[in-house]
This record gives C-alpha cells, sequence and structure tokens, in this order.
C-alpha cells in the first residue's frame, strides 16, 4: 500500500465531514474546494497506480448513472443553432433554458462520480470498511451532540456566528432539513448493528445511546421530511433485519423500535423540544411562496409538460420555474422541493431513464448485499441502504440531494453497500456464524442415523 492510497483514503473521510461542517458545502468557494479534493483524490489515485503497477478500480454498474446524468447535462449545454432577440443576435441555442447552469450542474455530477468511483477503488479492505463505519458512527454522535447544544444556546446562528435571513439553520446545515437527512443516513449505521446482532454486548449501551441522541437531535431539527423518512427507515430496517417465519423476533424488533420513538421523543420533550414538535403537525401548505410544496409540485408539473421530453436543463429549474407560475412573479422557486418531479422537469426522459437504471441497480445490489453470511458485512449492507432508502423517502418533500454534504455522504453510502458485497483477505471470522455451522453439522449426521 503506497502513501498516496493511503493520504486519497483519508481525503475520502476528511471530505465527508468537512462538507458536513462547512454549512454543508452549499457555497461556492466550500464546493470549489470539493472539487479540488475531488481532483487530488484523482491525481493520488493515478500515483498509486504508477507506484504499485496495478490500477484499482471498480467496476460496479451503479457509477454508470451518475456519469450518464453529467454526460446529458453537457449535452443540454451544447449550441444547436443560434437566434435573436430583443435586438441581441448570435444567442445559443440550447436544450437547456439556463445553458451556463447546466454546465455548472454536469460539472458536479462528474466531481461526483469521480468522488464515487475512487471511493469503491479504495475500500479494498475489511479494515478500511470497519474504520469508516465507526468515524461515520462517532461523528453522527458528535454532531447530533453538537447540534442539540447550538440549538438551544443560538437557535438562528451557525457557530454562533452566521446567521441565515432566509432558511432555518440547524447544527452546521444552512437549512434544518438537510441537517436531517444527514442524521437520516448516520442513524442508520448503528441500528442496523444493533438489529443484526454485530455490536459485542459491553458496546451495546454505548451504541443505543449515540442512536437516542441523534434521533433526538433529527426530531429537534423540526424537519417533517425527515420524520417520515426516519420512520419509513426504521420499518425497513425491520424488515430487512427479522426473519419472515420468526413471529417472535419480529414482535422483539417492533417492540424495540416502539421504545426507540418513545425514546426519542421523551427525550425530545425534555431538551425542550415541544416547538419542534408542534412543527412536524404543521400542514405543507406556506405563506411563503418559494416554500408552499402544494404550489411548487403544481408549477413544476407544468414545466415538465413545457419542456418534454428533453428537460429544461440540469439546474435551469429557476429559469423555466418563473414563465409557468400562476402567482405574481415576484418570488421565485429554485428547488422543486421534490427530486423525482425535479429530475423530469430538468432532464426529462433521459432524467428517468438515468433515474429508473440508477434505482433498479440499487434495489439489486441491495437484494443481494443483505444476504451475505458475515455479520457486520451483512450489517453495513443493511444500514447503508437503510440509510439511502430514507434519503430517498425524504427527497419527495425536499431537494436534499441537492447540497454537496448530502450528496457525497449518499455515495459514501452507496459505495458501503456495494463493498459489503465483496469478500476480503483481512475479513475477521464471523465466530458466531461458524459456531452457529459447527452446531449444525455436529446434529445433521446423527439425525442421519
Amino acid at each position: 500500500m503506497t502513501i498516496a492510497n493511503k493520504i486519497a483514503y483519508f481525503l475520502i473521510v476528511f471530505t465527508v465531514i468537512f462538507t458536513a461542517l462547512a454549512y454543508g458545502a452549499v457555497h461556492q468557494p466550500i464546493i470549489a474546494l470539493f472539487y479540488f479534493l475531488t481532483a487530488a483524490m484523482a491525481v493520488l489515485w493515478a500515483i498509486d497506480a504508477f507506484a504499485s503497477g496495478e490500477f484499482r478500480f471498480s467496476g460496479h454498474l451503479l457509477q454508470l448513472p451518475i456519469y450518464a446524468a453529467a454526460l446529458y447535462g453537457l449535452i443540454q449545454a451544447i449550441p444547436l443553432g443560434w437566434y435573436s432577440q430583443a435586438g441581441i443576435d448570435n444567442i445559443p441555442r440550447t436544450i437547456s433554458l439556463d445553458p451556463y447552469a447546466t454546465q455548472v450542474n454536469a460539472l458536479h455530477f462528474l466531481a461526483l462520480g469521480i468522488f464515487l468511483s475512487i471511493t469503491l477503488a479504495l475500500l479494498d479492505r475489511a479494515k478500511r470498511i470497519r474504520r469508516i463505519v465507526l468515524v461515520l458512527i462517532i461523528f453522527g454522535f458528535i454532531f447530533a451532540f453538537f447540534a442539540i447544544l447550538q440549538g438551544v444556546l443560538s437557535p438562528t446562528k451557525i457557530y454562533g456566528i452566521y446567521e441565515r435571513q432566509f432558511a432555518q439553520p440547524y447544527g452546521s446545515f444552512v437549512n434544518r432539513h438537510n441537517f436531517a437527512a444527514y442524521m437520516e443516513m448516520t442513524i442508520a449505521l448503528p441500528l442496523a448493528m444493533l438489529l443484526t446482532g454485530s455490536v459485542k454486548r459491553d458496546q451495546r449501551l454505548l451504541y443505543l445511546t449515540a442512536i437516542v441522541l441523534m434521533a433526538v437531535a433529527l426530531f429537534l431539527s423540526g424537519s417533517r421530511g425527515g420524520f417520515v423518512a426516519l420512520i419509513a427507515e426504521v420499518i425497513l430496517l425491520i424488515m430487512l433485519t427479522t426473519p419472515l417465519h420468526g413471529t417472535k423476533k419480529l414482535a422483539l424488533r417492533l417492540g424495540l423500535a416502539a421504545a426507540l420513538l418513545v425514546a426519542v421523543v421523551a427525550g425530545t420533550l425534555f431538551v425542550g423540544g415541544e416547538s419542534s414538535l408542534t412543527r412536524i403537525a404543521e400542514t405543507a401548505s406556506s405563506k411563503d411562496v418559494t416554500t408552499n410544496r402544494t404550489h411548487i409540485w403544481a408549477v413544476t408539473i407544468d414545466v415538465i409538460k413545457a419542456n418534454f421530453p428533453l428537460g429544461a436543463g440540469l439546474g435551469a429549474f429557476g429559469v423555466a420555474y418563473t414563465p409557468t407560475d400562476t402567482h405574481s412573479g415576484l418570488e421565485r422557486a429554485e428547488q422543486a422541493h421534490n427530486d423525482y418531479l425535479q429530475t423530469l422537469s430538468d432532464a426529462g426522459v433521459v432524467g428517468l431513464l438515468i433515474g429508473v437504471a440508477f434505482l433498479m441497480l440499487l434495489i439489486t445490489t441491495t437484494m443481494r448485499n443483505v444476504q451475505r453470511r458475515n455479520t457486520f458485512r451483512r450489517a453495513v449492507a443493511i444500514g447503508a441502504s437503510a440509510g439511502i432508502f430514507a434519503v430517498l423517502v425524504h427527497s419527495i418533500f425536499d431537494f436534499v440531494l441537492h447540497t454537496t454534504a448530502i450528496a457525497v455522504l449518499f455515495l459514501l453510502f452507496t459505495a458501503l453497500l456495494i463493498a459489503a458485497g465483496s469478500k476480503y483477505e483481512d475479513d475477521i471470522p464471523d465466530v458466531e456464524h461458524q459456531q452457529r455451522s459447527r452446531k449444525k453439522g455436529s446434529v445433521h449426521p446423527l439425525l442421519r442415523h
């Protein structure tokens, strides 16, 4: 293993944590730094290949939809002719209504694709998977504690310094829904490890404490989409970790899930989150035109119709929104608050095909890898798939995947899901499984006689 390889692996972990702490990486200077980190990882990846004489890469098909989205964005920004309007000549005629924004979004997809490819290539040891899972759990615990503390001491200012005028921040994120999405993913790993029995008995209380704290922080963020996604996540975890024939085990899992939710609500009320819980009960309608989902979704459907079948262009939703808006037009929505509708509005039928391909590959990978015999890798696969599922559910109500920090963690979870399906030379023997196998092996011969 070369030094370049080790540094690149470190940069993966650093990028995940840094983008979360840097306000979710929604400002251009931070996004530019993310591109720089991705380029640095790519260079180190190439140096490692040259020094070791071995080019490490993953051929998993889940990478292809990311690159396909980047490619289609570039196609949408290609001039297909020229026209004149309002006395201005030589205006490029493109599929995209905002070619510059589409080029920027295509570059973003390319950077995310490179990040996923490098992560898949470097998660080549069981030790690295264990280490990154442990880092995510510890960071999720610390991050949740910080968010709760800041919510009490300085609810309107991030780090007590940065104040957002038109958003409700929570933790280090400028938008509380993004924080909730981050917690949805980090909480999935310790939950899966507990439910699959891959946590040592003397460590279970620590894991349970981390889970409750992360869930309390999610509730206190006041994100309705986050609340719904957490419930969906817990249900999926129960389904993936409970045998269909185990009625008693199913009752035990349901009891554990109910007890967890009771503990979360009690912890939330104890901290003083009644106002946050009240926000969850609010309707989807809002006086603010830019956050009224009912109106935005209706206009988005009109945007889809107006730009069918090729889409308005990646990142061009704000430009496409105004002509079809039935309100005054003084305020415009930059996002559809539903990633599925926005995929159709931005990329049309091509975006639909790319999205369906990604989801189908994700489902087949999940169904295959959650059945691994190695208890730890099975827990990682289940936790990663549950975290991904939670974000996909949350994306029905918000645009969380448009935030760089969320997208980076989402792709890391995708890489963990894929990596959990492989076998490694440094795998720790699954003692529990071996003992069960030996017991079965010692019984069956006697039954045959």
